[in-house]
């Protein structure tokens, strides 16, 4: 036992190991400022629930990060390149580029400027997805096998503190300051990644086929031969496989979008978001996902999958029953009491769908990575988490008008109905895996 103790520290206090954890951190900074948090603050500036359900598109620049990133991979920028090296001068130039950018939000009115305002969240979700890609990167080329389980566990704890910070963090600074005041701060936080790209080494790799040269042979390799192998190795079982993969989160992320606006609309104040939805919530999806990699192996996949996928449904109609009987007038009254009991049950739903969503994610990205054939490991999995979240991310996009036009009560019953498809796919796989066992 000592021993393996012993082991342990030594591999997590390797510098490649530890620097993951600030790269990770970088990485997750961004990612909900242009998604649940930015929808509390157009919520607040009085935006159309219909215009924030819009704004969630801006999202789907993580889903579609696939496109460029073999340009990321091979293009050299200039001065950066030869001063950082190719992983280290795209990384600067994508963690400058989401700090400029969530700076130059902070000094522009959403209202009124909604169109310039949505065009510099688009740049920083379009550096943010760009960094994504750098980092994996970084990862996969800056260290021997024996050391990526660690570097991307201490990357998910960067990663998840960040998005604290991010998502709690904003909503204190915003509640004692303002919002624009909060985008301010986690600007400067960029410097985070920063910093850590100027300290770090360029990785030593080989050296890659360029645009250039056999710019056909190169399109065959990079694109063509992965998609041809998982089509090859799954058969008539691909589209399904694939599709399952769409619609798992359809669900989880279609809600995401209004949650906040929720919240406050219900007479929840910003304070009160950050310390329950946020850093609570935080550590009911860390113990979610926790469980969700314990019991995957108990289990099983395919019962992850089912227990991931109706959990996260169900937990869609508490919502639904919360937004029927509003907690708005109870919170308007006097005695602390019946304050806290609203917010205990803002803490119990928000606990059970941090929970599911945590434990559903960890059997998601289990099951693709049981998709995935280890030769073509970057790129194929690369498109299944860019699949993973596109769907969602579309509809997403017109859950604003549907609180608008029906509220918050059909909304929730509308999101919960979404993840029924992901149910039946998942039973449908259950059955196919019984009666095929060629392919796992």
């Amino acid at each position: 036992m000592r021993d393996t103790l012993r082991s342990a520290w030594q591999l997590y206090r390797h510098p490649r190991v530890l620097v993951m954890l600030f790269l990770g951190f970088s990485s997750g900074l961004p990612y909900l400022l242009v998604f649940s948090t930015l929808s509390a603050w157009l919520t607040v500036e009085d935006v159309s629930r219909a215009t924030i359900g819009y704004f969630s598109w801006v999202g789907i620049m993580f889903s579609i990060k696939v496109f460029w990133a073999p340009v990321v991979d091979r293009l050299k920028l200039p001065f950066l390149t030869r001063w950082l090296g190719q992983r280290r001068g795209w990384l600067l130039l994508a963690q400058l580029g989401i700090a400029v950018s969530l700076a130059s939000m902070a000094l522009v009115e959403p209202v009124g400027h909604l169109a310039r305002f949505a065009q510099l969240a688009l740049l920083v979700a379009f550096f943010s997805a760009t960094q994504d890609i750098c980092v994996d990167a970084y990862r996969i080329d800056s260290a021997e096998d024996r050391f990526q389980g660690a570097m991307a566990a201490t990357y998910i704890l960067g990663y998840r503190s960040a998005m604290l910070m991010a998502g709690a963090g904003a909503f204190y600074i915003a509640s004692f300051d303002s919002w624009k005041g909060a985008y301010q701060v986690m600007a400067a936080l960029m410097a985070v990644g920063v910093i850590t790209t100027l300290v770090i080494r360029e990785p030593d790799t080989p050296a890659r086929e360029s645009f250039g040269r056999h710019p056909l042979q190169w399109l065959r390799n990079a694109v063509f031969e992965p998609f041809h192998d998982f089509f090859v190795r799954y058969g008539k079982y691909a589209l399904g496989a694939l599709a399952l993969v769409a619609i798992y989160r359809v669900s989880d992320i279609s809600m995401g979008v209004m949650a906040n606006p929720f919240y406050l609309d219900i007479g929840y104040t910003e304070t009160e978001i950050a310390t329950v939805a946020k850093f609570f919530g935080f550590f009911m999806t860390m113990l979610g996902s926790l469980a969700g990699g314990l019991l995957v192996s108990r289990m099983g996949l395919a019962r992850s999958l089912l227990v991931g996928a109706v959990g996260v449904a169900a937990t869609n109609l508490l919502f639904a029953v919360m937004a029927a009987h509003s907690p708005v007038t109870v919170l308007a009254q006097e005695p602390e009491q019946i304050r806290w009991l609203a917010l205990s049950w803002l803490a119990a739903v928000i606990s059970a769908d941090n929970l599911f969503g945590g434990f559903a994610n960890v059997a998601l990205i289990a099951y693709m990575s049981s998709l995935t054939n280890r030769n073509f490991s970057a790129t194929q999995f690369a498109l299944f988490s860019s699949l993973m979240t596109l769907p969602g991310k579309f509809i997403g996009g017109f859950s604003g008008e549907v609180v608008e036009a029906a509220g918050y009560p059909v909304f929730f019953n509308y999101s919960a109905l979404l993840g029924v498809p992901a149910i039946l796919l998942v039973i449908w796989w259950m059955r196919r895996n019984g009666a095929d066992r060629r392919v796992d």
